[in-house]
């Protein structure tokens, strides 16, 4: 009795997940791939091979026959806490707290992930969302691709990442390395450090 336990132990404890993949792009042949499985141990595919194999015990077998599985896309420019919707997207920076932004990104990185994209590279984010974010993703607290963060963009006075662009005079202020605006070595040195800090 302790021996058959001890086997099914160890039987459990080596448990895979096995894919049945009616279709697979691979991504190195110019063929597609008909009725494979896939085997993943952990977050590892440990192998790939014809047919439907069959399952050992406690192994996990998602049924994707009528499917066409292929590698997780990337994305190597997005803004997850954000998305380009002209005058009302460049309004509501007055009336959305950062809360606001941060809850709305978790929305934006599982639409990513649901299309296929696994892997992201975040460009710029302000407070920081984009890392913080990111650490969500890898702690899995919410659903999302892998998240590559630059933290908040750089740039100088007037230019692409400034966020007092287009604003009256009386809201400008004066941004700093802290907003992303840099002028000058030293200031790019401060905020450089600060998104590697970060």
């Amino acid at each position: 009795l302790l021996a058959g336990a001890a086997l099914l132990a160890v039987s459990l404890a080596h448990a895979k997940t096995l894919i049945h993949a009616g279709s697979l792009i691979d991504g190195r042949a110019d063929t597609v791939r008909h009725a494979v499985t896939i085997a993943i141990d952990g977050d590892r595919i440990t192998g790939i091979a014809d047919g439907y194999a069959t399952p050992a015990a406690g192994d996990t077998v998602i049924d994707l026959k009528q499917a066409t599985v292929m590698p997780g896309l990337m994305d190597m420019h997005v803004h997850l806490t954000s998305e380009q919707s002209g005058v009302a997207g460049y309004a509501e920076r007055f009336y959305l707290n950062p809360a606001d932004y941060a809850l709305r990104s978790t929305v934006y990185a599982k639409k990513n992930l649901l299309a296929g994209f696994t892997t992201v590279r975040d460009l710029g984010a302000n407070d920081n969302l984009n890392s913080s974010l990111r650490d969500a993703i890898a702690k899995d607290w919410v659903a999302g691709p892998r998240v590559y963060s630059a933290g908040k963009s750089l740039a100088t006075t007037g230019g692409h990442a400034d966020p007092t662009n287009g604003l009256a005079a009386q809201y400008m202020g004066d941004p700093g390395p802290k907003e992303g605006v840099i002028n000058g070595p030293d200031e790019a040195r401060k905020a450089v450090r600060q998104r590697y800090k970060d």
